[in-house]
């Protein structure tokens, strides 16, 4: 039967709150940093679901998002590559509407259930904007899933699917929009999520001649807490069943809001439970997963979900939070001539060591060097290198530098020397530091980041971070 393999999720470290001056709001939402979008932030969750898998086993990826960085160019091109995944799969991107994330889930199902793939793994991540200090701003977050989908050692076994697609402009952004737009709250509620939800769940139970009572939990789409607590009601759904929409810690995080809540129910389910999984934008999707007695396999250690929403820092200024955004201030940092514009052919060329983090390890005596090179610099060996991935691996800080006068977003500039478990060096930028934590010796982690977009070209790269959890499984620097 085919279903979920694993989950993985991903939340951003800062959190706008009530210690955020000038936020002017009681409930806390998560926030990308400067240097995240929803490709970065989609790798971030596949390597938390993927863990130490054997990632030849998949055949493909889908990524969904409604705020793809690319009008014209696939962005899980990019992820499959961050993630090191085989060139021979196929590759996919779901945007343009919020529903997005279970339209790609129930494509990935498809593929595994008609023998197409063996595994698919599904990407969603968004990081949708709202006016400065309007209610969708306060109420949005930023965020991401990931499920690894197959019919082997399945912890949730997909038992049905149904939806309805109505043409509905109650929220919407345009090409050239910075922000997402909506229209009256009355008319949205009332002939939209209101009456468009229910109709899919009661097309569903008929569908299947189930009654509400039969499901243990439902990840159900809200765009705010008033709203979705509204919706819940209107429908007959008991409180147990409603899974936390994580209101007031994470935010509304768009495509892959119902998804991550999805995540959510899986990490504290029982065996034999039937969650629904209930998405909304022009149309509703209601997926359903039953539980298996293999579900407490699928339990994250220190990351999923719950873990990255106990990792959190505040955000010290919406002014900071503003500028991050780019949106209506403007940096007063040293005037600097513009930077160059990324040489194509190059980023195609160093893809292996810029996206997939290949080092070299010599086949002679073993040492591991980054960037790879022909000649090992230990015995001297020269053409004897195989590729080691060093995204994934534990790492700790050797010496830092803190440039004050880089004109960096995030002024100091960090630049760390990071040494890896088993072997490794790297000279890289650290993000999503406080200044007090950063020191030799710190355990950190590596994250796939953005460094600039010029010329609508954004380039991408890795990044040292203050390690969140523990070290993968098996991974001790120095070890």
């Amino acid at each position: 039967m085919a279903g979920i393999i694993a989950h993985g999720a991903y939340v951003p470290r800062f959190r706008l709150g009530p210690d955020t001056a000038g936020w002017m709001a009681s409930t806390e939402r998560a926030a990308a940093n400067f240097d995240e979008d929803s490709v970065t932030m989609a790798v971030a969750a596949g390597l938390d679901c993927l863990g130490n898998r054997d990632r030849n086993a998949i055949d493909g990826l889908i990524f969904a998002s409604t705020t793809v960085p690319y009008a014209e160019k696939q962005g899980a091109a990019i992820i499959a590559a961050a993630l090191d995944l085989r060139q021979d799969i196929f590759t996919a991107d779901v945007t343009d509407v919020l529903r997005a994330g279970t339209t790609a889930l129930r494509s990935a199902l498809d593929s595994v259930v008609a023998g197409a793939a063996r595994q698919v793994l599904v990407v969603v991540a968004d990081s949708r904007q709202g006016a400065p200090r309007s209610d969708t701003e306060r109420n949005a977050g930023d965020g991401a899933a990931a499920f690894l989908l197959g019919r082997d050692d399945v912890v949730a076994e997909f038992t049905g699917f149904h939806t309805i697609t109505e043409n509905m402009l109650d929220n919407w952004r345009s090409s050239g929009d910075s922000f997402v737009r909506s229209w009256e709250d009355r008319f949205a509620t009332e002939e939209g999520i209101e009456r468009i939800v229910p109709e899919a769940v009661e097309g569903f139970l008929q569908k299947y001649g189930l009654n509400l009572q039969d499901v243990d939990r439902v990840a159900l789409y809200g765009p705010d807490a008033r709203r979705h607590g509204r919706l819940a009601t209107s429908m007959g759904l008991d409180s147990q069943q409603v899974q936390d929409p994580l209101f007031g810690s994470l935010g509304n995080t768009g495509a892959a809001f119902p998804l991550m809540l999805l995540v959510s129910a899986l990490e504290s389910a029982n065996a034999d439970e039937l969650l629904l999984a209930i998405s909304y934008g022009d149309g509703s999707d209601v997926l359903a997963f039953r539980t298996n007695s293999l579900v407490n396999r699928a339990r994250p250690g220190a990351g999923g979900l719950h873990g990255h929403l106990k990792s959190r820092s505040a955000i010290a200024s919406y002014e900071t939070f503003a500028k991050w955004r780019e949106v209506w201030l403007t940096d007063d940092a040293a005037r600097r001539p513009a930077p160059s514009s990324p040489s194509v052919s190059a980023l195609w060329r160093e893809s292996n060591k810029n996206l997939r983090l290949y080092a070299g390890r010599c086949n002679a005596c073993g040492y591991v060097q980054y960037p790879p090179q022909r000649v090992c610099v230990n015995c001297r060996a020269m053409d004897e290198t195989s590729p080691v991935r060093l995204s994934d691996k534990a790492g700790e800080v050797f010496t830092y530098s803190m440039d004050y006068i880089a004109g960096a977003v995030d002024t100091p500039l960090v630049v760390s020397v990071v040494d890896f478990v088993g072997g490794g060096r790297i000279i890289c930028m650290m993000t999503d530091r406080e200044l007090e934590e950063v020191e030799v010796g710190m355990p950190v982690a590596m994250s796939f980041r953005k460094l600039r977009v010029v010329n609508g070209i954004h380039n991408y790269y890795w990044k040292a971070i203050p390690r969140r959890f523990g070290a993968p499984a098996g991974q001790q620097v120095g070890g």
